[in-house]
């Protein structure tokens, strides 16, 4: 009697343990390279919180934008405030995407190097015109604007010959001595060990690309994407927000 009381226990358990697993979601999150510092810490919090699984690819935003507009199933989409509009507008977003975090233009060196003075328009502007090489990364978002600094600088053709497109990161290529100077979005230089955040555009040239997340139409697991738009916009997510190089909202 008391083994199959301890047998009914055990099969009662399991059956608990496999309805809890039939609840749990797994949700695809297409991501800006941006904001992937941020998603590595607080995704690993969200399974912990709710059970679920986060699967993120991260990538530069005209890349996703790409996918998605090919077919890519997503149940999350993180990625430049008017790409994620778009997609609403296009139907591939359901309702108005959420604003999560904004971040602006920095310059990055080789960790160690003498760093540039970037603190006015002018010490900027002789800065570049110091500098051997520049990076930015081909298909970032920062790259269009970058260049169009270099134009309202009046050093558009002196620049034309030291830029260098890269298929990677610019602080990656700043660090490792590929180019001397990379700009990109602050929360992309940041994580680099070998490279150096010698500081943000000066105020009257700086930018801010603001990200926002969008629950795909398609979506199967579309509350389980909803919860995790939430959790990443708490008070505690902020903070990890913060930490990376970003400002929320």
């Amino acid at each position: 009697m008391r083994i199959q009381r301890v047998m009914a226990s055990l099969v009662g358990s399991a059956l608990a343990l496999l309805a809890g697993a039939a609840q749990a979601a797994e949700i695809k999150v297409l991501a800006s390279t941006a904001v992937k510092t941020t998603l590595q810490e607080l995704g690993p919090q969200f399974e912990k919180a709710t059970g679920n699984k986060v699967d993120i690819t991260f990538g530069p935003g005209s890349t996703l934008n790409g996918q998605i507009e090919q077919g890519t199933a997503f149940d999350v989409a993180i990625l430049g405030a008017s790409v994620t509009e778009k997609l609403a507008g296009a139907g591939k977003v359901a309702g108005a995407p959420v604003t999560i975090a904004h971040s602006g233009i920095g310059v990055a060196i080789r960790k160690g190097a003498p760093k540039p003075d970037i603190s006015t328009s002018e010490a900027f502007k002789q800065a570049l015109l110091n500098a051997k090489s520049i990076g930015l990364t081909e298909a970032g978002a920062s790259r269009t604007y970058v260049m169009s600094v270099f134009e309202k600088l009046g050093i558009a053709e002196q620049m034309k010959p030291k830029v260098k497109l890269l298929q990677g990161a610019a602080a990656e290529a700043a660090g490792s001595g590929e180019v001397e100077i990379g700009m990109t979005q602050i929360s992309e230089i940041l994580p680099h060990a070998s490279a150096e955040l010698a500081g943000p555009l000066p105020p009257d040239l700086q930018t801010y690309t603001y990200f926002s997340a969008g629950v795909s139409a398609a979506s199967k697991e579309s509350d389980a994407a909803k919860a995790f738009i939430k959790f990443i916009a708490t008070p505690a997510a902020l903070a990890v927000i913060k930490a990376k190089g970003m400002e929320p909202g």
